[in-house]
């Protein structure tokens, strides 16, 4: 009996189109496209509902005078937000929230980034240990962590000062930040950077020439998740700092809230004011976010 490679003559039974795929596959391609589109819009519209209602009755009771019970911020006031960002410090929160937040980025970046290429590009015996050490590092909450590093920070005299939470931030995010950015440069070929220490590049030239311009989408979404993970964590600025010109948005959120009564203008002007940042933030790098994270996590 011969053996070919060639692939068998379609069953007798089976009818095939114009392109040569089967007539059954083509009708269940085109049932599949004309399928009404209820069914992916009504999902998606309440999804959208429970999304956008809480922060339109946010906006609403921020832009709404005291007092009012209108659906619709008119007339429009912005009385809530002037006494957030002057009689309640929020002016010196914002400040505070956005140092902790930029300068976690960049270190959260750097180190992440030096980190993340030597777990890519080179070999050494405890790097299968090391590894699974900062995947079970996530499974670990912040909460733990309070006491400890409190103690840490008291011995070294940084309690009160915004870079014993700049460092506690860093180190919380590393481990996460360092795999994503390790298995988006692994997507990198090698070859490329061996042409150029042919070349004459060394190792760290030809890293900043050929490696780092293709890791742009990674660094954008490593750096965007720290710097909004440092912007809306509570607990390290609540432990580590208590004098209140040192306090950031969320600590500045919290004392809006008394037992007694809460006035809802003030705190809904101030989470507009918290949540503004995030949102821009999220719209200019939408993009190299979504690459970033698939393909950061694509290989490993």
């Amino acid at each position: 009996m011969a053996v070919t490679d060639k692939p068998q003559a379609a069953h007798a039974g089976t009818t095939t189109g114009s392109g040569g795929a089967p007539a059954g596959n083509r009708r269940t391609r085109r049932a599949w496209d004309e399928a009404p589109r209820w069914q992916i819009y009504l999902p998606l519209g309440v999804y959208l509902v429970f999304t956008i209602v809480p922060f339109y009755w946010m906006v609403l009771f921020a832009l709404r005078p005291a007092g009012a019970t209108g659906m619709l911020p008119w007339p429009i006031t912005f009385d809530h937000f002037e006494k957030v960002w002057t009689e309640r410090s929020f002016g010196v929160f914002f400040q505070n929230s956005l140092i902790v937040g930029v300068v976690t980025l960049f270190m959260t970046t750097l180190v992440s980034l030096a980190g993340g290429y030597a777990l890519a590009r080179f070999n050494f015996k405890i790097k299968r240990g090391f590894m699974l050490a900062l995947l079970c590092s996530q499974f670990v909450p912040g909460a733990l962590l309070l006491v400890p590093l409190f103690k840490v920070f008291a011995g070294i005299q940084m309690i009160n000062s915004l870079g014993s939470v700049i460092i506690a931030e860093t180190v919380f995010q590393l481990p996460l930040s360092m795999i994503l950015l390790s298995n988006f440069i692994k997507n990198v070929p090698y070859t490329l950077e061996e042409a150029a220490w042919v070349d004459g590049c060394g190792r760290f030239r030809a890293f900043c020439a050929i490696v780092l311009p293709m890791l742009r989408p990674g660094l954008v979404a490593v750096g965007s998740f720290a710097f909004v993970h440092s912007w809306n964590h509570f607990l390290f600025a609540l432990m580590f700092l208590s004098k209140q010109d040192l306090q950031t948005i969320p600590v500045g959120l919290n004392t809006l809230l008394s037992a007694d009564s809460v006035d809802l203008g003030a705190l809904a002007a101030g989470g507009v004011i918290a949540a503004l940042p995030v949102v821009i933030v999220f719209a200019f790098i939408q993009k190299y976010l979504v690459t970033g994270f698939s393909a950061g996590a694509v290989k490993g």
